[in-house]
């Protein structure tokens, strides 16, 4: 996969998560969420974590090679394996639980969180093995 947006992108990927992980509780705190709007907060707040998660994915790091796209492929892979086993597990538990009335609507959301999270952590192995010369 090739990156797709500037540097900068990467640290405003993270602000832009930061932003929708907090903003929230502090509309909730100023009594700005009620019963009436809490499905638009919950959307909104679902865009903003995958739009963070897809600057933090595509962006160029500061050192981009060929070893750089290697480690976006290989997090892609293993949060497409992931994920599916989180939904799975998710989907046998309403089974078990009997629960017919809930649905899950953020795979796509927990595919792209995940994908972040092997992403940093294949570059941060990347350049432990660097440091070490394996």
């Amino acid at each position: 996969m090739k990156a797709l947006f500037p540097s900068f992108c990467r640290p405003m990927g993270y602000v832009v998560l930061l932003v929708a992980l907090f903003l929230p509780f502090l509309f909730w705190m100023r009594g700005m969420v009620t019963d009436h709007n809490l499905l638009l907060y919950k959307e909104c707040t679902k865009l903003l974590m995958m739009a963070g998660c897809l600057l933090i994915l595509f962006a160029l790091s500061k050192n981009e090679s060929p070893a750089t796209e290697r480690i976006r492929n290989t997090a892609a892979r293993n949060a497409l394996f992931l994920t599916f086993f989180l939904v799975f597990a998710n989907m046998m538990w309403r089974v078990v639980k009997g629960d017919i009335m809930n649905v899950d609507t953020s795979t796509f959301l927990t595919f792209l969180v995940v994908n972040v999270l092997c992403l940093e952590f294949g570059m941060q192995k990347a350049r432990i093995d660097k440091f070490f010369k394996r």
